[in-house]
This record gives structure tokens, C-alpha cells and sequence, in this order.
């Protein structure tokens, strides 16, 4: 379902801050299981609940283009991204309350819902999947977890881990390798295969620092492998964590307001 704004195409928004998140109690520095690892690791990619604005610059062969938004997340569960610039679509969002995702479009006064199959779509026209951004399971659940290589790479200690999807798990990857730097869990790089062991793309991260007081990266980079020089890069701006947020605010008239 593809759904005309202007003369750009914008394929289901859908978003649950997969990229934020805050750490928790840290893990005893002798922790070897690689499931806690992960598990640690996918924490940082979320959080109870958090503001954030960020710009989302995407390259491809074509055309270049650069989104400013704002977002709101509560667990899980409830989430709600807006579109500040560019003029023309601001006011776009997208809301996610419990198992239903919701888009509007302002410039036709339209509420649209989003079926799950959309979920493998391109978000925004970028390289991330709408699949990536509402991150409705974590990576413990999915999938079988190991460490695949342990030791020090360009000077830094790190793991490598390799997850292969459980047999019944709704993922669509053949499997993941997942590198994270050992002195303070922040992920390197992640790797995504198909089914027949082949790369399709790869996310790094970057630009590690505080922010509302905890260590995250701050920029991602991810990099579709059958389009070489493509690019889709996310830079967080501002980002709060713990704030005062409930279910009542991720309402469908909440998702219809211009701020």
C-alpha cells in the first residue's frame, strides 16, 4: 500500500523508537552469557519511556532527502512520530497503540490504519523496514544466541554474536551478526543476512554520548548491500528519558494534532 504525499511516496510510518532506549542495572563485568548480553544490548535500544528529535538524512541513487522529527515512546507498546520539515508534510505522523498502527496525513484530513503486512515496507522511502522502527519483540525472544568471535578488533574489545532465528519466530532474517564493544555494551555494527547466508544490509552505529544522562550511540548508519553508495543515516538531537507519559496520550486524536 503505497500512499501519495506530494510528489514524494511514503510507505506506512510506523515507529516505536527502536533507536532509543536507557540502560538498566549494569551487567557484573564477568557476565559471559551471551542472551544477557543481547539482552542488555536490545535494552539500550529502548526505554520506559522517552522524547526525542532527530533528523533522518536518506541518499540514493536518485534523489536525496532529509526529515526533521520529533517522537514520543511508552514501553513497547505506544508510540507517536511526527514529521516537523520539511513544510510540506509537516504535521505527517504515525501512532502505534497496542497491536494497531495508525497513519495521518494532514494534507487530506486522513486517517489511514496499517495492516501488518506492511510491517517489511520502506519507511519514508529510507533503507530501514517499518519493521525495524516498531521492534514489536526483542532480539531474546527471536532467536538462538552465541558468541561467534571474543577478543580485540582495531584496538578494542569486543564480541561478536551470532542469532539464528528460533523456529517459530515471525522474523523474516536468516540471521544476524551483532558486534558489541565489551567496555561498555554500546553495538558496533549489526549484519543482516537472507536465508541462503547472503548480506542484504548493514547497520553501524556511532557518535557515542549522553544523553538525559545515559550513554547511547547517537548516530546510525545503515547501508542496503545490493545499492552500493546508498545510505539512510539518523542523527539524534535531543533526546529525554524517563519522562511523564500514559497510554492516554498516544490516542487517535492526539495522532491528528499539527504539535
Amino acid at each position: 500500500m503505497d500512499i501519495s504525499l506530494g510528489d514524494r511516496t511514503i510507505r506506512c510510518l510506523t515507529i516505536s523508537l527502536v533507536f532509543l532506549g536507557c540502560f538498566l542495572s549494569p551487567l557484573p563485568t564477568h557476565a559471559q552469557d551471551p542472551r544477557e548480553i543481547i539482552d542488555r544490548v536490545d535494552r539500550i535500544m529502548r526505554g520506559e519511556s522517552s522524547i526525542a528529535r532527530f533528523t533522518m538524512d536518506i541518499r540514493t541513487e536518485n534523489w536525496d532527502r532529509s526529515l526533521t522529527l520529533r517522537a514520543w515512546s511508552l514501553g513497547t507498546e505506544h508510540a507517536l512520530i511526527r514529521i516537523e520539515t520539511p513544510r510540506k508534510e509537516a504535521g505527517t505522523a504515525t501512532l502505534r497503540a497496542g497491536q494497531e498502527v495508525w497513519n495521518y496525513l494532514p494534507r487530506v484530513d486522513r486517517t489511514i490504519k496499517v495492516p501488518s503486512s506492511m510491517m517489511m515496507g520502506s519507511w519514508m522511502g529510507s533503507h530501514f523496514t517499518n519493521d525495524d522502527l516498531v521492534k514489536e519483540s526483542r532480539l531474546v525472544d527471536d532467536y538462538e544466541i552465541e558468541i561467534a568471535f571474543e577478543g580485540e578488533r582495531d584496538g578494542v574489545e569486543v564480541w561478536e554474536f551470532l542469532l539464528v532465528p528460533l523456529p517459530e519466530a515471525p522474523v523474516v532474517w536468516g540471521k544476524i551478526r551483532y558486534e558489541v564493544r565489551k567496555a561498555d555494551f554500546m553495538p558496533i555494527w549489526a549484519r543482516y543476512y537472507d536465508e541462503s547466508d547472503e548480506i542484504m544490509r548493514t547497520m553501524t552505529f556511532s557518535e557515542f554520548r549522553l544523553m538525559g544522562s545515559r550513554l547511547v550511540p547517537t548516530v546510525m548508519t545503515m547501508e542496503p548491500a545490493d545499492k552500493p553508495g546508498e545510505t539512510t543515516v539518523v542523527r539524534y538531537h535531543e533526546l529525554d528519558f524517563d519522562v511523564d507519559l500514559d497510554e492516554d496520550y498516544f490516542s487517535l486524536r492526539n495522532l491528528r494534532r499539527q504539535r
